[in-house]
């Protein structure tokens, strides 16, 4: 299996399966401002899961710049709790083959604006992140800075 097709299979299964533990809770709960904790709390879980990954793989690195942080924490949070796995799917399979495979799913119910905040949710999370007391520099880290997978 290609490194992508196992990628995505990852991030399929953290979807399905992933938890935010008591642990992390309390790990954020030190890190974040109230307005932050409700912003991650307003997060789908597998954008929480997986800003809690970025977030660990940062401090692994010794990265401890709070901007940084934030913004891989962050990173999804413009996609919000209605974009489900089916959007992801799709997105992944148009990045990979093609603009086309949007273009024909938006036609479908319900697909064309969850494909809308995969497009936008750089920009959208990096709003969500301000409006949660995150700074500038957060918010550009979020719209323009590619973070780890």
């Amino acid at each position: 299996m290609s490194s992508w097709w196992a990628g995505k299979l990852r991030r399929t299964m953290r979807f399905v399966f992933g938890q935010v533990s008591p642990r992390d809770r309390v790990e954020l709960e030190q890190l974040l401002g109230y307005e932050q904790l409700l912003l991650f709390e307003s997060m789908h879980r597998a954008d929480q899961v997986h800003g809690l990954e970025v977030l660990r793989y940062l401090q692994a690195a010794g990265r401890t710049e709070r901007d940084l942080l934030l913004a891989g924490l962050f990173h999804d949070a413009g996609k919000g709790p209605s974009v489900g796995l089916l959007h992801r799917i799709i997105w992944s399979l148009g990045e990979r083959y093609g603009r086309g495979i949007h273009e024909a799913a938006s036609a479908l119910p319900g697909m064309r604006e969850g494909l809308e905040r995969m497009r936008d949710h750089a920009g959208r999370s990096a709003e969500l992140a301000v409006a949660a007391g995150c700074s500038p520099l957060t918010a550009d880290l979020i719209r323009h800075e590619p973070l780890p997978e």
